[in-house]
């Protein structure tokens, strides 16, 4: 079938990406699913940093390329061996598909799966195959989901099913936004009612992880961010303080805060800078997470003495560390009966033909979730 899609041939190019245009929108071939895979009519896809890394050049894929890994949608066709998906059915991607047999699927780390991750690598499908064409020429799929299109042709394995009465652009900012942000903060193990947090980076992710502490009771919100928007949006959804982190004075007006440093610090800005950062305002004993994704090349240094001597944590939570079939019900759960206002994440809806433009704000952080809406 014909579907019309944005597609990536050339990373790095300059901004305003309004006028570069990296994402070309036009009309390629999707096949229809084959065994173990799902035609899903895509209803929204979000525009995130992990597809602008891309566009940038900062997290290499292969090209040409159908972007976009968070989305919602309606199931059209299932392929031989689906049993538990049918026509109509609604659905959020995952972007890391889980095969469910590899050690860290055994172990109960889907968001870890080696085949899921390689098969992300590779640009194809976890069943190996590539379903999108241009001129009889394959492309590569974008984390098994490529949703900046009308259609998108999946593995099971990407998929959940979700109820129908959510509408499908709150259900799409879950593939990502949500389940990485409020994933850190409820699995994590380390969010206590009554406790000291800070996020760090308030795009999606971040705000979706301050809207996870909110709901876990945490006391203490510090919301740090270099845009005076992002941080009075922050206010907004339940931060108690909002610090710029450009202040050369922040670590010492956390500690103020908080008596000594947060118990938690959540990183999501994607910079070793800012990781650095959360190390520094946490307290003794307390433990630093990190959900973004830096350049490849960066590297951290932090005081090694610190680990021992006062008892320190530092890792990292890809995802959220969520079981995206799990976690993805019970948090629209929580959105359902208004523990967790992720509606308050979208921005804007934008069309398909908006999508060079719409990067253009993300990248200048004017936006915390855009939203594709497709007919």
């Amino acid at each position: 079938m014909k579907i019309k899609a944005a597609v990536l041939e050339e990373m790095g190019l300059q901004r305003p990406y309004a006028k570069s245009l990296p994402l070309k929108v036009q009309f390629v071939d999707l096949e229809g699913p084959g065994p173990g895979e799902v035609l899903v009519r895509i209803g929204a896809a979000g525009l995130c940093h992990s597809d602008l890394s891309v566009i940038e050049g900062n997290r290499p894929r292969p090209l040409p390329i159908v972007l976009g890994h968070e989305a919602a949608g309606v199931v059209e066709e299932v392929g031989e061996f689906v049993h538990d998906l049918q026509r109509g059915d609604h659905v959020v991607f995952v972007f890391v598909p889980s095969c469910g047999h590899c050690s860290p699927c055994a172990e109960g780390r889907p968001a870890l799966c080696e085949p899921g991750a390689a098969h992300n690598a590779k640009g194809d499908l976890t069943t190996g195959a590539t379903r999108l064409r241009r001129h009889g020429v394959p492309m590569h799929h974008h984390c098994g989901v490529s949703s900046f299109a009308e259609y998108a042709t999946a593995s099971r394995r990407s998929l959940v099913k979700i109820d129908p009465d959510i509408p499908l652009d709150i259900a799409g900012l879950m593939g990502c936004a949500v389940i990485t942000g409020a994933g850190t903060v409820f699995n994590s193990n380390e969010i206590r009612p009554g406790g000291s947090l800070a996020v760090i980076g308030l795009g999606g992710v971040g705000l979706a992880a301050l809207l996870g502490a909110v709901a876990a009771g945490s006391e203490t919100i510090i919301a740090i961010d270099r845009l005076q928007s992002k941080l009075d949006f922050a206010l907004s959804l339940g931060a108690t303080h909002a610090l710029n982190a450009g202040d050369p004075d922040i670590a010492e007006k956390v500690r103020e805060i908080t008596k000594g440093g947060v118990a938690v610090a959540l990183e999501f800005a994607g910079s070793a800078s800012a990781l650095e950062l959360g190390y520094i305002i946490t307290r003794r004993g307390g433990t630093t997470i990190t959900g973004g994704l830096p350049n490849a090349k960066a590297m951290l240094r932090v005081p090694a003495v610190t680990l021992t001597a006062e008892e320190r944590t530092l890792k990292g939570s890809y995802i959220g560390s969520s079981v995206p079939s799990r976690d993805i019900p019970r948090f629209l759960g929580l959105y359902r009966r208004g523990k967790l206002p992720i509606d308050r994440l979208l921005s804007s809806r934008i069309g398909l033909d908006d999508i060079n433009a719409g990067f253009d704000l993300l990248a200048d952080g004017a936006t915390v979730r855009q939203i594709i809406q497709f007919a």
